[in-house]
């Protein structure tokens, strides 16, 4: 079976391997392990590889293709010519595979969506990683992308695979979820002792829609409240030099600290040796740190958005914040005065987390292979 990947994640060439954002390439790797030839339609890049991104798990047809922005009048404009040239290659791309898969939301997630529909007989999935939730204010093209997607008439023999249960769904809509850990890798339930000074961590890319500074004024309010903790950040992006200026004017040096970027073993020791994981982000799908977090016993605190909730069982398995400062300390505080109440949140997000393995998660992508 010739599988057709088509993603906005820029990749890196080294040593004859293409290589991209590690989370990704891990689950494309499963999709991958069950096709006899993959083709991939994305960006390429130079510059040296990330310690995050990882190589595919065998070797595909790279199909290169421009970026896409519409952050300024100049690169609007040299859309119109990047375009059809794209749509051009995706219909080449399409036209020879046996399955073609989108991975949306994103600007190639919107024109793959578009040229598939002139390919109602082939076997398709997209994965829509981003807030499916019908009531979320976002983008023009994130909108435009749903509503291709969920349109049965555009868009035929295609599994949708969504975040969370909506109600009012069109039929190829399906809830799905992701994973990190295999089955083999499923601790005995932990009990952590809840007791300062605390340790939180920040796991993500350092970028105003996770908002790392929100985690970083909530530090300096729970120390100014009295309560012994530190911040671990793991994670690189455009907001790390007002992040270091804001520790360094506020001396926060010996309780806040910038790792960047590193691979799963370093996460992995990150998870087990704290007691909280802070995610105040803006928009997420399925947030897969948070998901993470849980299986290792660390409560998550995170924004009240898409399947969030769902995922901390609206206050019983986390901590959902409000984005007001003062009352987020006060919440924070009033749960770390019950370390009994915080071990069975602890308890109760493993056994939630440890329903999601990656043995299921393939088992799920060899069936949407197969149709």
């Amino acid at each position: 079976m010739r599988l057709l990947i088509i993603t906005h994640v820029q990749h890196r060439l080294k040593d004859g391997h293409y290589y991209g954002y590690g989370p990704y390439v891990k689950e494309m790797n499963l999709w991958i392990k069950h096709s006899d030839t993959v083709e991939v339609v994305a960006h390429q890049i130079k510059g040296n590889i990330d310690p995050i991104d990882l190589p595919y798990s065998k070797e595909v047809i790279f199909t290169r293709i421009p970026q896409l922005s519409l952050l300024s009048l100049k690169k609007l404009l040299q859309c119109v010519y990047k375009i059809p040239m794209i749509c051009y290659r995706l219909f080449k791309a399409m036209r020879n595979a046996d399955h073609i898969h989108l991975r949306c939301p994103g600007n190639i997630g919107l024109l793959g969506a578009i040229v598939q529909i002139v390919f109602p007989s082939k076997l398709k999935t997209a994965k829509y990683a981003g807030n499916w939730d019908p009531k979320a204010k976002q983008p023009w093209s994130y909108t435009l992308q749903k509503k291709i997607l969920s349109n049965t008439f555009l868009t035929k023999n295609m599994n949708v695979l969504v975040y969370g249960n909506w109600p009012g769904q069109s039929k190829n809509i399906t809830s799905f979820f992701t994973a990190s850990y295999q089955k083999s890798a499923i601790p005995e339930i932990n009990t952590l002792t809840y007791v300062a000074p605390y340790k939180m961590i920040f796991v993500g890319s350092l970028s105003p829609g996770k908002r790392p500074m929100y985690a970083l004024e909530f530090i300096k309010k729970c120390l100014e409240s009295a309560i012994d903790i530190s911040l671990d950040f793991y994670g690189e992006g455009n907001q790390r030099e007002a992040i270091e200026k804001y520790i360094k004017n506020h001396k926060l040096e010996n309780n806040v600290t910038l790792h960047g970027n590193q691979n799963a073993t370093v996460i992995r020791e990150a998870y087990l040796n704290s007691h909280f994981l802070i995610l105040p982000s803006k928009s997420e799908g399925w947030p897969k740190v948070i998901a993470e977090a849980m299986f290792w016993g660390v409560i998550p605190l995170g924004t009240s958005i898409s399947c969030v909730p769902w995922m901390l069982d609206h206050g019983k398995r986390g901590v959902l914040v409000s984005l007001d400062l003062e009352k987020d300390v006060t919440a924070f505080a009033k749960a770390i005065s019950n370390p009994s109440k915080l071990q069975m949140m602890s308890h109760a997000s493993q056994e939630w987390s440890h329903q999601y393995t990656l043995d299921q998660f393939e088992e799920a992508i060899k069936q949407f292979l197969c149709g």
